[in-house]
């Protein structure tokens, strides 16, 4: 008697299914392990999506990035403030040095540069090395929960902008609504922090007067009694405007990354065996990535963090007595009027030599924790 499928008791199974046909990888010419031939799936399930490893691996990136270049982060933000400015100013013209506006490039560039080795000199001659360091405590209070958040709202809001508009795929579009949307989250939450630790890291800029602020604390109390809450968001809106920085690094990293991983995947179909130079780019591409990213994304969006910087200064003009800059764009037109095109790039080189390799630190250690967290930064 021959078995029919329905002669078959309930349960049963037959002990051969015919074999299907194999399919092969179009790089290794192998069978794809998705499947077996009695259909059972050897790829092991997928582990639920854990939304709190971005957060965690956020936090642990902007704290390692933060304390490496603690020192360039100091020297910025005196080089972006009036005060050091002024000082400047004067010694050129001791000197009679033109303002760096009136010189070719080439010869302002290197003024900058020249500027900012000395005033780097000097900060632990003056003030002891220590003050290489101020402002880190309020800064690793501010970096740790800024990347933390940031980082947890750009990969958890990639998943929610591809579920919901583009069917779970992951595109430039997606990256750029992502990388805005935890812009605006971030500088919300965070900017009263940002704040005192610009105004400790300007503080004792003039000996005669002494220290203002005893620390952080005091820093927050004296802001609200002189100037309510809305002092603790002052350069809100330039944080606001820095969010453009910020998406257009994201954007850039993940083409980058996109570049890569093809690249990678072009060797491996080749066939061919991986020269210095493969494993080099194998072993260093992401980091090269993320530091190109930065250093674009920074030089084409640099004054934002001036006007930012003298925004959250203390606000009074020590002549006059008055508020002095307004608001955002009061800020862009009194800088560039009353010192030139290059006090809105003032500080570029020490800040470029801080966020190129901080950001490269940093999303390395992001990218590291969440592999060894069993999570990954893909959709």
């Amino acid at each position: 008697m021959v078995a029919t499928p329905h002669s078959l008791s309930t349960g049963q199974q037959p002990q051969h299914s015919l074999p299907r046909p194999f399919i092969e990888s179009r790089e290794l010419g192998q069978i794809d392990p998705q499947t077996t031939q009695d259909e059972t799936s050897i790829t092991p399930a997928p582990a639920s999506r854990r939304p709190w490893a971005h957060f965690v691996a956020g936090g642990l990136g902007g704290m390692t990035s933060a304390t490496l270049t603690s020192p360039l982060d100091v020297l910025k933000t005196r080089l972006q403030s009036t005060f050091y400015q002024s000082q400047l100013a004067a010694a050129r013209q001791a000197k009679g040095i033109p303002p760096p506006h009136q010189l070719p490039f080439l010869r302002a560039s290197w003024l900058h540069i020249a500027e900012t080795g000395q005033i780097l000199a000097q900060i632990p001659k003056v003030e002891g090395w220590r003050a290489l360091f101020k402002g880190l405590g309020p800064n690793l209070i501010g970096v740790v929960p800024a990347r933390a958040i940031n980082f947890w709202a750009y990969g958890n809001g990639k998943r929610v902008y591809s579920s919901l508009f583009f069917a779970g795929e992951e595109n430039s579009t997606v990256h750029l609504l992502s990388a805005a949307t935890a812009g605006i989250i971030t500088g919300t939450a965070t900017n009263p922090i940002w704040l005192v630790k610009t105004r400790l890291q300007l503080d004792k800029q003039n000996s005669r007067q002494g220290r203002q602020y005893r620390n952080a604390w005091d820093c927050v109390r004296q802001t609200l009694r002189a100037e309510g809450v809305r002092g603790l968001y002052r350069g809100l809106s330039a944080s606001y405007l820095g969010v453009s920085e910020s998406t257009l690094q994201w954007v850039l990293y993940e083409r980058a990354k996109r570049s890569l991983a093809l690249r990678s995947a072009d060797l491996l179909a080749s066939g061919r065996e991986p020269t210095t130079w493969d494993k080099t780019v194998e072993w260093t591409g992401k980091l090269t990535a993320a530091g190109g990213a930065k250093f674009v994304a920074a030089l084409i969006t640099y004054p934002h963090e001036v006007v930012r910087t003298r925004l959250r200064q203390a606000p009074v003009d020590a002549h006059s007595g008055r508020v002095k800059y307004r608001g955002l764009w009061s800020c862009f037109v009194t800088v560039f009027r009353e010192e030139g095109m290059g006090a809105l790039y003032g500080g570029l080189v020490p800040h470029m030599l801080r966020v190129v390799p901080s950001a490269a630190v940093m999303f390395g250690v992001y990218e590291g924790v969440l592999r060894g967290l069993g999570e990954s930064a893909a959709v």
